[in-house]
């Protein structure tokens, strides 16, 4: 009983009262910018997603790596767009491969060192590849991913490290 106390509150992290004000506040007010509707009932409903998504975040952790995150806030534009590209790229990659009678695949598994060191910057990379159509991260421990590529070629452009570099970037460790 003790074991499952300890590692549920040492997977709570420390948490301010308002820090998780200050996330719900900003939970809050992205639901209602981007809902545009204003009616009783919807309100009352985004506002509950909005504090049960701050309890589960409290309860998973966030608060432990929300320092991380504060300082990857920044650079995170540049990567969305860099990301944005790799996807836009990867998509016509594959319906090109999709739309080809011969349906040139040949499946690769690669596993790389990961490059970032925080626990955030290691799912955000693992997020990354799998956003990109024809990449699917299946697994991520002992600072290593392992990925499964549609073609040969997207594995070589995986190993070259692009990606792994840009979210070694967000944390500051790599230049």
């Amino acid at each position: 009983m003790k074991i499952t106390q300890t590692t549920r509150s040492s997977q709570q992290g420390k948490a301010r009262l308002s820090s998780i004000i200050l996330l719900f506040l900003v939970l809050s007010g992205s639901w209602l910018l981007w809902s545009g509707l204003y009616k009783p009932l919807l309100i009352g409903l985004g506002l509950f997603s909005c504090l049960l998504s701050t309890y589960l975040a409290h309860r998973m952790g966030f608060f432990r790596h929300h320092k991380a995150l504060l300082r990857q806030l920044p650079k995170l534009p540049g990567y969305w767009l860099w990301l944005l590209k790799e996807i836009v790229t990867s998509t016509l990659d594959v319906a090109k491969i999709i739309l080809s009678p011969s349906l040139p695949i040949s499946p690769t598994l690669v596993e790389l060192k990961t490059l970032p060191k925080t626990d955030v910057g290691k799912v955000i990379l693992g997020n990354s590849i799998t956003l990109s159509p024809g990449t699917v991260t299946i697994n991520l421990s002992d600072g290593k991913i392992l990925v499964h590529c549609l073609t040969q070629a997207g594995a070589k452009d995986l190993e070259q490290g692009s990606a792994n570099r840009r979210a070694a970037e967000l944390e500051g460790k790599v230049k």
